[in-house]
């Protein structure tokens, strides 16, 4: 059997003046390409002649799998169009070919897909490539990851859930790597996500009021299927960050029905008390029992103990 590599090599050395015959071309294909005799084997009714009406389709295809199993990489694919190949098909008695992604393009395409569901505000490389497989799971931390698992398995793409998850518990025990797991396997079923490191957006809030650009950031934190407020309590409160900011984002997604979900160093009192000191000193009680109002009874708390993961690092 003449391999396939020989074939192809003979093809690019060949001058205009030598090349050969198209019944020629056909028989070395039929000789040396596993692809071509398998799609014979597959479609017995194709006869020579309808392959040889075909040649330029037929060729391709074959020259294209040759490539694919010769794979350089998606970035120096020579195919004729990157990524792609062409299969061969029978249709109305006919020979054709149609472009068919592989499977590096397909991962590629997924991982941009993932790039567009999974937005966020400050948040890390490392959080955001976080993954359920990647977990680290253990006593402390396993009923919270069964329950994230879950939170993701039961929300369904186009579906409103309103009830999210507060995480809660010391510095460095995965709080937001958990809380990047959730946004990468939501967006593997088509729910996009937005995960907003708290403290460094109030600050970039804080300094859009002069410009009135503010208004057009809270939308999509208003509107987005799942929003993940990640530190929630590490910021500096101010009256309107809590009651124009926070207060507005929390009543239209409680009233959308749309989860949001939490990290804090905080359990829910200590982050009622925290909301309620604002302006250095001054105590506000009822406002943030108002904003609490809307975490408390919209999640399931759960409270991440063990020791700080960034310390061995």
């Amino acid at each position: 059997m003449e391999p396939i590599n020989q074939f192809m090599e003979e093809l690019n050395k060949r001058s205009p003046r030598n090349l050969l015959s198209p019944e020629q071309q056909l028989d070395k294909m039929l000789r040396s390409s596993d692809y071509l005799k398998a799609f014979r084997q597959n479609h017995p009714q194709v006869e020579r002649d309808d392959l040889l009406r075909s040649l330029s389709a037929v060729y391709t295809a074959v020259k294209e799998h040759y490539w694919c199993g010769n794979c350089p990489g998606l970035s120096k694919c020579p195919n004729l169009v990157r990524g792609h190949y062409a299969e061969l098909d029978v249709q109305h008695g006919q020979v054709v070919s149609a472009m068919v992604a592989c499977d590096k393009q397909r991962a590629h395409e997924e991982e941009e897909r993932t790039r567009r569901l999974v937005r966020s505000y400050y948040v890390s490389d490392e959080t955001l490539s976080a993954s359920f497989e990647s977990l680290e799971v253990d006593e402390s931390n396993q009923l919270t990851v069964a329950a994230a698992m879950r939170f993701c398995r039961e929300l369904a793409p186009g579906e409103k859930q309103g009830k999210g998850l507060y995480l809660h518990g010391p510095f460095g025990v995965g709080k937001s790597y958990l809380m990047g797991a959730i946004a990468r396997e939501l967006s593997r079923r088509g729910i996009a996500s937005l995960m907003v490191y708290v403290p460094d957006f109030v600050r970039e809030i804080k300094e859009s009021i002069a410009d009135n650009s503010y208004v057009g950031k809270l939308e999509l934190l208003k509107e987005i299927p799942v929003l993940i407020l990640d530190d929630i309590g590490a910021e500096s409160v101010t009256p309107w960050i809590r009651d124009e900011v926070l207060g507005v984002i929390l009543h239209q997604r409680v009233n959308g029905h749309l989860p949001t979900l939490y990290t804090s160093n905080y359990s829910f009192d200590e982050l009622e008390e925290h909301l309620s000191i604002s302006n250095g000193n001054r105590i506000e009680n009822t406002k943030a029992k108002r904003i609490m109002e809307r975490i408390r009874h919209y999640t399931n708390a759960y409270v991440i103990e063990g020791e700080n993961r960034r310390k061995s690092l």
